[in-house]
């Protein structure tokens, strides 16, 4: 998946490519590309709903990390698509929603 929509504070962008993996209730992704050096996010999801932590070092040297909710849902395309609303919790009081959609 790559990010096809992202907030003005967010770091990932189109050329960031993430491979997620899930087994039962647990899902994981590591992503790298763009400003994002190496970048992990670690969760569950219930019904079409995932919560993740995420960790990421950017090209920059910066060491970003927060937390997200997304909700899964199928483009008019067919394509699976997440849209999250994260917070950052190295960055206090910043906010957005990035937009995921399958390669």
């Amino acid at each position: 998946m790559n990010v096809i929509e992202t907030a003005e504070d967010g770091v990932v962008n189109k050329d960031t490519i993430f491979y997620f993996t899930q087994k039962d209730n647990y899902v994981e992704a590591k992503y790298s590309g763009g400003k994002i050096k190496n970048g992990f996010l670690v969760g569950l999801i219930k019904e079409n709903n995932f919560k993740f932590s995420y960790c990421q070092l950017q090209t920059d040297g910066i060491l970003d990390n927060g937390s997200s909710s997304s909700e899964l849902t199928v483009s008019s395309e067919g394509k699976i698509r997440l849209i999250e609303r994260f917070e950052w919790k190295s960055r206090p009081g910043e906010i957005g929603v990035n937009i995921f959609e399958e390669n």
